[in-house]
């Protein structure tokens, strides 16, 4: 398989660009790198028991730390961080990518979920 040989975070485009030494260049929004994390808390421990994670289209990318030479491990600006993203994998995801959303999108609409995250509105107090 490919070695990426750069990785560039956009937190202003909540995007993880990863360039292979096989000339593929992939542009992985934040999103999509946090709902398809290799995590067991994501992925479980079968195929049959991934977790459909919503509410992230505005997750951001706080920083990368490498694992070995064969991963890294992104940590979210939600706080995730137990996915370690191999090179394999995220090449994957870059290949596969608009297979994987258009899933992804049916699965959230078919389930009634949503990208967007609930907001939490809070009456005035009262006594203000």
């Amino acid at each position: 398989m490919p070695k990426p040989v750069e990785l560039r975070v956009s937190k202003a485009e909540r995007t993880l660009t990863v360039t292979f030494d096989d000339g593929a260049r992939f542009v992985l929004p934040a999103e999509y790198l946090r709902v398809e994390s290799p995590s067991a808390e994501v992925q479980g421990h079968a195929p049959d028991q991934k977790v459909l994670v919503w509410g992230k289209a505005e997750v951001g990318i706080l920083k990368l730390e490498p694992v070995g030479n064969y991963a890294v491990r992104i940590v979210f600006d939600d706080l995730h961080d137990s996915g370690i993203y191999s090179w394999d994998y995220l090449y994957e995801l870059g290949r596969d990518h608009a297979a994987r959303w258009a899933r992804y999108l049916e699965e959230l609409e078919a389930a009634g979920k949503s990208r967007h995250p609930r907001k939490v509105y809070r009456a005035a107090d009262p006594s203000a």
